[in-house]
């Protein structure tokens, strides 16, 4: 491995600069950071995964467990980002904590798989929670949800081709929006519909597959905290686990809550064999209308978290361009309202041909997930292993927030981790394999192309 000690210098002089002359202003408030996180981590996931874990547990007992190991596991993952973003603040997120630990072959390896795994198939996967949810109001045909799914990364990827991105202000409307749909799902399912006959026993069987991946599904609908946790050099570190443990405890209630809403008024195998869970709750309670209601709440909330995961995403893949000279197309800025076009380009080529896999699939979005679970769970045990490396190699650094437990909860993450990691791998679909030889693909090209990381940059930007 090059690059860690040779490197450390340059790093640490870059991060002195930033201390000096872009340090940024702690002025968010507690209840600001809460409000983020949960805006950041409620997505369109909850309105999908909640069938395929109720299809992977035993009993409905064990699914709400699940559901709570999940808050419990993000809670810890959340810390440890929370101690690397304060201490080694950079846009590069986790791109710059694995350059400063572990060297550019695994930060070049991370954004090869981002642009080609993690975000591309995130926007994947989006879309085809939104074709899921549009075909209720609508089906055209046997893979109606297929063919939405690639029209909605079509008309997004043009629409930031041409410089057109939601505000801020419509951001948060829309996830209050979302937020309030789910207040109503759970209380239509708590206190309107009677109870499914086989919930009148929870601990009633469903097809209990596996209970590692019901984990990857549970965890990929809190994700979104790796990011959150990246506000935390705005405000006072005292704060931060304050901030971060209400905020996911807040998101575990709601989570908690729906699933017991479906759980008591569809059953643990209605849930499973559901595609559209919210739209036959709503459904069993308002008919038609309310299929249609709450499927135009949750397709909005799709393309809402998939134009803001295009924007992103062509934002990084812009950024391994400018730092890697064998991806220089995508390095460049067209003008400043147009952005980064080839980056667009190429991140909804590679997305159309990942929704090309639901034609062979009996779900696109379960394919999805499998393929970039393994990929996204190896790169974030990587992060976690990062925070052991980083307190060793560099005691000194000024650590504004410290991990509480350490190293219990740091070593708790990394774990669940590595058990994420291989629960994706030995329980999922062909998906996976796919996306593991996509990684593997990229560590070829260093194997046979060693000047891609002597010629790149030695920070993120």
């Amino acid at each position: 491995m090059s690059g860690p000690e040779s490197n450390t210098k340059t790093i640490r002089d870059e991060k002195k600069n930033q201390s000096l002359s872009n340090q940024p202003a702690k002025m968010l408030r507690t209840i600001d950071v809460v409000a983020l996180i949960v805006g950041i981590v409620i997505g369109a996931g909850i309105f999908r995964t909640p069938s395929l874990v109720a299809g992977n547990v035993e009993t409905g007992w064990m699914m709400l467990s699940v559901w709570l190991v999940g808050g419990f596991v993000s809670l810890a993952g959340a810390l440890c980002y929370a101690e690397l973003s304060t201490a080694f603040p950079n846009t590069g997120g986790d791109y710059y904590f694995l350059m400063r630990a572990f060297g550019k072959r695994i930060a070049f390896l991370f954004a090869w798989a981002r642009m080609s795994v993690i975000q591309t198939g995130s926007i994947a996967l989006l879309a085809f929670i939104f074709g899921d949810y549009a075909s209720e109001i609508y089906k055209i045909g046997p893979r109606s949800s297929v063919v939405y799914a690639g029209f909605a990364v079509v008309v997004l990827t043009l629409v930031n081709l041409r410089g057109i991105n939601m505000g801020t202000g419509a951001q948060k409307i829309l996830t209050l929006l979302e937020i309030l749909g789910l207040l109503v799902l759970i209380f239509v399912g708590l206190f309107i519909l009677s109870p499914a006959p086989e919930t009148a026993q929870v601990t009633e069987s469903g097809s209990g597959n596996s209970l590692g991946l019901a984990m990857v599904f549970v965890l990929l609908t809190f994700g979104g905290w790796n990011e959150a946790a990246y506000i935390s050099a705005e405000m006072k570190s005292k704060k931060i686990a304050m901030a971060l443990i209400f905020g996911i405890l807040l998101i575990t209630s709601i989570y908690l809550l729906v699933n017991l809403a479906f759980l008591r008024s569809l059953g643990l195998t209605g849930m499973a064999g559901s595609s559209a869970i919210a739209s036959d709750l709503m459904g069993n309670a308002f008919g038609k209308p309310g299929v249609v209601l709450i499927s135009i709440l949750v397709g909005v909330a799709a393309l809402t978290s998939a134009n803001a995961t295009i924007f992103t995403g062509a934002r990084s893949n812009y950024a391994l361009g400018r730092d890697f000279p064998v991806f220089g197309f995508m390095g460049k800025w067209k003008s400043k309202s147009e952005g980064p076009v080839n980056a667009f380009i190429i991140q909804g080529a590679i997305a159309m041909f990942l929704v090309s896999f639901g034609l062979f699939s009996r779900s696109g979005f379960e394919t999805m997930i499998d393929y970039t679970a393994p990929v996204f769970w190896f790169f974030l045990l990587m992060v976690g292993l990062s925070l052991f490396v980083l307190r060793k190699r560099e005691p000194n650094a000024a650590r504004p927030f410290l991990v509480p437990f350490y190293p219990i909860l740091p070593l708790v993450f990394c774990l669940s981790s590595t058990y994420l990691l291989y629960s994706s791998i030995a329980y999922t679909g062909w998906g996976a394999f796919v996306g593991i030889s996509v990684l593997l693909a990229g560590a070829l090209l260093l194997l046979f192309k060693p000047s891609i990381i002597q010629s790149g940059a030695d920070n993120s930007g």
